[in-house]
């Protein structure tokens, strides 16, 4: 028998340089060093946003007695639908706005702010618009009045129910989602242009065995919802405590701030939040008590307006000296959150915004925030939703069984 004897003046083969040269070996490892570092908040991010995705069809099944009511022929005035709310709670509790029923079969939200609440929450009493029948009474969250089942799963998504320091997670999820989304894209562009089984970079190749069987799904998975990954990452940090105040400084500066109602009767402005339907915040309560009956004055105002939506929110003044307001809340598309101030001394127009006049930034701000939170195009958009999320979250199991396999190991 001989053996191959390797003398000390003979060089070792090197190993194969990677693919892209040093700008290949960057992107992998950024792409393996972030994934694995970042991957258990994005895993939970994404888990918790595919719950997310189906919570508004469930809310029309959990909730049903509360949300839709007997059609009837016969429609009750909002004073008295109003008044039978407030017969319903008593004393204590403050009408913060009105929501009235916007088609046939639904009921209308009188809306109360009392002590015991959180931010952004509000008492909401569903009221038969045909005969003022009591429906329900839930605790409603944000512009979107999510109600408790996914306003439990929005807090989990967010905050993972921690609070203003949990919103950190999600910051950081959103944040690097986007880096290591764009460096495995550029990595697949460089292997399928010189793959010779190309289709495994497409779809899965269920016939590889371990590791190679892995890498096929983890490539062909990763492609599919690239883009809608970087969607996610770009409209979720605009939600982000430190990253989104940026954005928006951004958009103000390059003239993409989105259009202010004006409410103060005295000149002053109150920015809007496009983010008030899925963060907290406090919202301004009223001081005194509004008349049931004005309600309905400056809703057929507003009608002969700009408002021209069956969604629409109606608020008193929340202090001495500024106006009502009636705002469009419609966020499926064709998008309509048009909004009219009115003064309720007078009865005169102080104000008006329109979605038309949006800047372009403004109008993109808008798609993009309920494309995240799956209500631009209903439940398309909400199974699409689910498939990106679920997508997602496979892409980084799939990492990391991958690394299982190839972890360095003694013999």
């Amino acid at each position: 028998m001989t053996e191959t004897l390797i003398r000390p003046h003979q060089e070792r083969p090197r190993p194969a340089r990677p693919r892209g040269g040093w700008f290949g070996a960057l992107l992998l490892r950024l792409h393996f060093y972030a994934g694995l570092l970042v991957g258990p908040f994005i895993l939970v991010a994404a888990t918790s946003g595919a719950l997310y995705a189906l919570t508004p069809q469930l809310e029309q099944v959990v909730y049903a007695h509360e949300l839709h009511a007997p059609e009837t022929a016969t429609r009750l005035s909002l004073a008295d639908q109003i008044r039978s709310a407030e017969a319903y709670v008593g004393d204590g509790a403050v009408l913060s706005a009105v929501r009235p029923a916007p088609g046939p079969g639904d009921t209308t939200r009188v809306m109360f702010a009392e002590d015991g609440l959180g931010a952004s929450e509000s008492r909401a009493v569903f009221v038969d618009p045909g005969t003022g029948e009591i429906r329900g009474d839930l605790t409603a969250y944000g512009t979107s009045g999510a109600l408790p089942l996914r306003t439990w799963v929005d807090n989990l998504h967010r905050n993972l129910h921690l609070g203003e320091p949990g919103r950190l997670y999600s910051e950081l999820a959103a944040s690097w989602l986007a880096i290591i989304v764009l460096a495995g894209g550029a990595l697949w562009v460089m292997r399928i242009r010189k793959a010779r089984a190309k289709r495994e970079l497409l779809r899965p190749a269920v016939r590889r065995r371990g590791y190679r069987r892995l890498f096929s799904w983890h490539a062909s998975v990763g492609i599919w919802v690239l883009l809608g990954a970087l969607m996610l990452s770009a409209t979720g940090i605009t939600w982000s405590t430190y990253a989104g105040a940026n954005v928006s400084a951004l958009r103000a500066a390059v003239g993409g701030a989105t259009p202010v109602l004006q409410t103060d009767l005295s000149g002053a402005q109150e920015a809007p939040d496009e983010h008030a339907a899925h963060h907290g915040g406090a919202a301004p309560t009223p001081t005194g008590e509004a008349n049931p009956a004005t309600f309905d004055a400056v809703l057929a105002i507003a009608r002969r307006i700009n408002v021209n939506t069956g969604e629409v929110e109606i608020k008193p003044p929340a202090a001495p000296g500024q106006a009502w307001t009636v705002t469009e809340i419609k966020r499926s598309f064709p998008t309509e959150v048009d909004a009219v101030a009115i003064d309720g001394a007078s009865m005169q127009v102080v104000s008006r915004v329109d979605f038309a006049d949006f800047p372009l930034l403004a109008k993109l701000a808008r798609w993009g925030i309920d494309l995240h939170m799956g209500v631009l195009f209903g439940w398309a958009n909400q199974l699409a939703l689910l498939f990106i999320a679920i997508g997602i979250g496979a892409l980084v199991v799939l990492g990391y069984a991958m690394w299982w396999k190839r972890r360095p190991t003694r013999g």
